[in-house]
């Protein structure tokens, strides 16, 4: 739960985990391959139920607001020794095109 900032300006907040393990939030990312203005999108995620090691796995997609596109992310929270909670992810992002024949370039 709470606010979560990487290292290209983007920015999540994330609410509390529910009895499943499944969370909400919002997205603002300042990275996008467009023109449009960029708007808060809403994202849905779930967790692994934390283990004793307490750096769990998790996963969420986020339908942006302003494109025509959607991306999962995935990935595993990582807390240091000072007690700072990390989340490394990869995400894929896919978008939109107009025919099956364009499938080839609308996943990143």
């Amino acid at each position: 739960q709470g606010l979560w900032r990487n290292e290209l300006g983007s920015n999540m907040t994330v609410s509390a985990l529910d009895a499943a393990g499944t969370f909400s939030g919002s997205y603002h990312t300042a990275v996008a391959a467009t023109n449009k203005k960029i708007l808060v999108s809403p994202l849905q995620g779930a967790q692994q139920h934390p283990s004793d090691k307490g750096q769990p796995t998790f996963g969420f997609t986020v339908h942006w607001q302003f494109a025509d596109s959607i991306t999962a992310f995935v990935g595993q929270c990582f807390v240091d020794r000072r007690g700072k909670e990390i989340l490394e992810t990869t995400w894929l992002l896919r978008e939109e095109v107009p025919s099956r024949r364009d499938t080839w370039k609308a996943t990143r």
